[in-house]
């Protein structure tokens, strides 16, 4: 077993017993991270279709008054494209090879306002070999990764309160 590291003295940084303490544990990230029904974003809130058999993970504060929301879905990457290309009458751009991530834009990005554009980027977590995405929420069901995740940016008008 190897030792824990120990951070370097620095001019005016003193090690003190204390700070040589081994880490507190932190709750399972589930328990954090659990959701409930109320907490879903539905597609009129957001602005943006979700895909069908999609499931909600969590949302972050992206700034200047906008979220980004994330859902998992084992659907591939290439279905996930083919279904935004559709139904938001796109065809969006590749951003990255490997891993694969391909957005769509939608709306006007407007740097004085927004962190973010708005718009839907599809990643896949299966490059490589990964078992993919792993579900923060598994307490609730589903499956123990995802393959592809679904990140919705709305535009701050349409975006909901955190």
């Amino acid at each position: 077993m190897q030792p824990i590291p120990r951070p370097f003295p620095r001019p005016g940084n003193t090690i003190t017993e204390s700070s040589l303490e081994e880490p507190q544990v932190q709750a399972p990230l589930d328990e954090t991270l659990a959701v409930s029904a109320s907490d879903i974003p539905s597609e009129a809130t957001l602005g943006f279709p979700i895909y069908p058999n999609a499931n909600y993970l969590r949302s972050y504060d992206a700034g200047r008054g906008q979220n980004y929301y994330l859902f998992g879905t084992n659907a591939t990457y290439e279905e996930m494209v083919n279904y935004y290309s559709i139904v938001l009458k796109e065809r969006g751009n590749r951003v990255f090879e490997a891993p694969r991530v391909h957005m769509f834009e939608v709306g006007r990005f407007r740097e004085d306002r927004m962190a973010f554009p708005p718009g839907v980027t599809i990643k896949d977590f299966s490059w490589n070999g990964s078992l993919g995405y792993a579900n923060p929420t598994r307490q609730s069901g589903g499956p123990s990764h995802y393959i592809t995740v679904i990140q919705i940016v709305p535009n701050p008008t349409t975006s909901i309160p955190q």
